[in-house]
């Protein structure tokens, strides 16, 4: 059995979906899947995991025929059995029409443009709306992050039930307690020019990730205690402007500090030297900065809608994530009770435990299987 992976993700500065088929492909290596693996991406990378495995280039054609030319040339060419694609992406749907023989798998994460269409570019809705009706019938089997995005599936999509497969992500290994905290906060206060004490945030700077709300609610906890900064962790992405703007008129530039993207190595460092991790998002397919941060034994606040609850279960604070005052509260409550703060500390350790990305390959690895037989 060839599999064939659509990888051009990992080939960029990796977040969340990236980290998703990094880690993904990276432990069916570890479960002896190599010689069965076709990574089919645009250009040659020095990333080593491509020397694990089949490293397929899709041929670059003119006239914008790369994508849907190209793509099936390359499956065809490689003579995949099983194509996965990881990531639904509007512009890469003709391996679905064109390589009939080959047996499809799709992971959609999420219905963002669907459920919030305000949070994306008018162009994004209309063609993955679009393409994702197109293409969910000549599917194989769909795998989804959560069983929250399933159901999401299920009644949006018209998508029967038995046609998706629930398979939770995982933190990285490298998401664990560290030793010398002390020594990670000086190499992280002369990297970054940190303060701590210090709230973390980590994720692309979006309507969706509700950091305004986080904003308000910081300079409300203010009031309480005004030793601890904001650290904000990640890129900008759609329609971030609001952010900029509410610190400029809450005057909070020297409370909250911005890193942009920062290497996995270093993610990690963070999670280990935060007080406390908050994450309002409005929706998450799966969420994963919150079980990096209780990998890492950073006590949690996040959102009680969407996948959120499945991830964090009783292991973190839930709030209402249109409520300022249900967050500020939660702040404070976690961060003046240091009891309470290890008890969320331990909690979120174990729950961590309970996602493994070995667990991940292991289940995809059985739908590929599946595929094959259909």
């Amino acid at each position: 059995m060839n599999v064939g992976i659509l990888s051009w993700i990992i080939d960029r500065k990796r977040k969340g979906v990236d980290n998703y088929i990094y880690n993904l492909i990276k432990n069916m290596i570890k479960i002896g899947k190599s010689d069965e693996i076709s990574l089919i991406h645009y250009r040659k990378s020095e990333d080593p995991i491509y020397t694990q495995v089949n490293d397929i280039i899709i041929p670059r054609m003119p006239l914008r025929l790369t994508n849907p030319i190209g793509i099936p040339r390359a499956v065809k060419n490689a003579h995949i059995d099983i194509l996965h694609l990881p990531i639904h992406w509007y512009t890469q749907i003709s391996p679905f029409f064109l390589n009939r023989k080959v047996k499809k798998v799709l992971t959609i994460h999420d219905l963002t443009p669907i459920l919030f269409p305000e949070m994306h570019t008018r162009d994004t809705v209309r063609t993955w709306n679009s393409t994702l009706k197109l293409i969910k019938n000549r599917t194989d089997i769909i795998i989804s992050d959560s069983w929250n995005t399933k159901k999401d599936c299920v009644e949006l999509l018209n998508i029967p039930e038995e046609s998706i497969k629930v398979i939770h992500l995982a933190a990285d290994e490298i998401y664990k307690p560290l030793g010398d905290k002390e020594l990670i906060k000086e190499e992280l206060k002369s990297r970054y020019n940190l303060n701590f004490p210090f709230i973390l945030f980590v994720g692309t700077l979006e309507k969706r990730k509700n950091v305004p709300l986080l904003i308000k609610a910081f300079n409300e906890f203010k009031k309480y205690d005004s030793n601890h900064k904001l650290v904000i962790v990640g890129g900008k992405g759609w329609k971030y402007t609001e952010i900029f703007d509410l610190i400029e008129n809450l005057n909070l530039k020297d409370d909250v500090i911005f890193t942009d993207y920062v290497p996995d190595n270093d993610l990690v460092k963070f999670y280990n030297s935060a007080d406390l991790f908050v994450y309002p998002s409005l929706y998450e397919g799966f969420g994963l900065p919150p079980l990096e941060a209780m990998a890492c034994g950073c006590p949690v606040i996040t959102s009680n809608i969407s996948s959120l609850p499945e991830v964090v279960g009783d292991a973190g604070i839930m709030i209402d994530p249109n409520d300022v005052n249900n967050l500020t509260e939660s702040i404070h409550e976690i961060l003046s009770d240091e009891g309470l703060k290890e008890n969320y500390r331990k909690k979120s350790l174990e729950r961590a435990k309970m996602f493994s990305w070995k667990k991940t390959a292991e289940e995809t690895w059985k739908i590929y299987e599946e595929a094959y037989k259909i």
